[in-house]
Formats: C-alpha cells, structure tokens, sequence
C-alpha cells in the first residue's frame, strides 16, 4: 500500500457569465496591430516622399460594422493602397480598358456610386483617407454591382506623380474639398497652379476637369487659377461658372450647403494639348496643395 495520500480533484471551473445586453464584444488591438489585417493601411507611403504641405487632414470616426465587414472582404479584391513604390497599370486594375476617371475626396460614396451606376462605360478611380468612407463606398460598389469602381487610400498627389502613366486619365473630379477658409490656410487648398501643372501630365487630352464647391471665396480662386492656365480651358461660353451638370448628384452635404444659403459653383475645364513652356517654368516647384 501506497504511503502517499490521495488528494481529491478540484471541481470544474464555473463558466464565466454572459456579459450584460449591451455591452461592446469589440477585439481589443494590441499596440501595433493594424485596424483591418486584410483592409487599407494606415499610412502606405510611409516615410518614402516628402511630407509637404497637405491639402487633406484624416479624420477620425466611427467605423460600422458593415463598413469594417466590406473592408476586410472587399479591399483585397478593389482597393489600393497609394504607396507610391509602382506605376499601375488601370487596365489591369479595372479588368477593362475603359477610360479612368480619377474622384480625389469622396466622403461617404454615394455620389460616387449614383454616377458608377448611371455611366457603366467610364471606370472611377476613387481616393480617399476617410476609412469609414472607403468601407461604405466598398459595401455600395457590392450591393449596387458596380464593377466599374476601385478606392485609392492616400495621398492623390502621390499616386498622380508617382503611380500614374502619363495622359492616362480621362478626366479628374474634386467635388467639395476642404475650403481651408483662413488666410494662413490657404496654401492647403487643393486646387493651385503646381497641382494643375502635375494633373496635365497625367490627363488625356480632351479629358475634362470638374471642380465644385460651396465656398464662394474658393470657387473664385479655382476659376482664377483654372482660367490662368495655359493647359486648360473654359468650356463655358464666357468664361464663367458651370451649371450643375446632371451626371453629379446633389449630395447630402451639398443640401446641407444649400440650407445655409451657401452657393454651389461647378467649373468644367477641358484638358488642351499645350503649355509645355508653361510646365518647364515650374517644374521645380513641387505640389502644395
């Protein structure tokens, strides 16, 4: 007989309570996970470029679940990440060789996707920072069975200079981009001559450039620098303010605008095939906007 004493086992462990109705079941990232493994990342062009004066600030806010869910599945298979390490091929990018037109900030996406649906012919390179953005045009694009759209996540100016053939695109879209309306903020407005002289490069001629915005100080200041330079023209009989041309939808921040009595300018440039003396003049001058 065993001298040793037997010791009895301890009784299963209880199960730990359901948590209260309500309560978030959210995974908690460790530090320096990324925020969706199989999404867009946080920063794709890193530390290669410069970090010049940036016409866009990332905002932070809530992502649905839907949004998360199409971003895990969807960017995969129609996302890019702006890193700027390689030039694409559109074609290969859209499976077509349809014309591409590039939509720098899209906000939400539903403009986006209401003219996606209306023209299936014309590819739409969209491109963003706005994570929530790119998840909900992700799910729209999907729902809608728009094969015609991709979202770009960065910086436009990256992927036009370093990303993009040149006279590849056949047109370029900025509808709303931040007014930047105090005086000192003016040099991070978009839309300046050394932004038009590098989206010349890369637009087809004939492609057409559409701006619009509710900021009557900003719409005055793209008419200025539109109708200044030599690559591009009016094609508004008098050189003037667009109507509202019915492929872009009114958007709910547009209504919003509307609301507060803002005016809501378009301008409708043509790219034209000339200002090569032009551009040499300020090459050296990188993009600010």
């Amino acid at each position: 007989m065993s001298d040793s004493h037997h010791t009895p086992e301890a009784p299963p462990a209880r199960p730990a309570p359901p948590p209260p109705v309500g309560t978030s079941l959210r995974h908690v990232r460790a530090k320096g996970e990324p925020r969706f493994p199989d999404g867009p990342k946080a920063d794709p062009a890193g530390s290669h470029f410069e970090r010049r004066i940036r016409s866009f600030q990332p905002r932070r806010s809530r992502v649905t679940a839907g949004q998360a869910d199409a971003l895990q599945r969807l960017w995969p298979l129609w996302g890019l990440d702006i890193d700027g390490q390689r030039v694409i091929d559109l074609a290969e990018l859209f499976g077509n060789g349809r014309p591409v037109v590039l939509e720098v900030g899209f906000g939400m996406g539903e403009a986006t996707a209401r003219m996606a649906a209306a023209d299936p012919d014309t590819n739409i390179l969209a491109v963003d920072v706005h994570t929530p953005g790119q998840g909900n045009l992700l799910g729209l694009a999907e729902r809608n069975g728009l094969s015609n759209v991709r979202v770009g996540n960065g910086d436009a100016i990256i992927l036009m200079r370093e990303m993009l053939d040149p006279g590849s695109l056949a047109g370029l879209r900025v509808y709303f981009p931040d007014p930047w309306p105090k005086k000192r903020h003016h040099k991070r407005r978009l839309i300046q001559p050394e932004f038009l002289n590098l989206a010349a490069t890369r637009l087809a001629p004939g492609a057409v450039v559409h701006c619009a915005t509710d900021w009557e100080p900003y719409a005055e200041q793209m008419l200025d620098v539109l109708t200044a330079h030599p690559d591009f023209e009016n094609t508004v009989a008098g050189d003037g303010f667009a109507p509202r041309p019915e492929h872009r939808p009114r958007t709910r921040f547009e209504g919003q605008g509307l609301e507060k009595g803002h005016v809501v300018n378009d301008l409708l440039f043509r790219r034209v095939p000339h200002g090569d003396q032009y551009r040499d003049q300020h090459k050296e001058q990188p993009p600010t906007g």
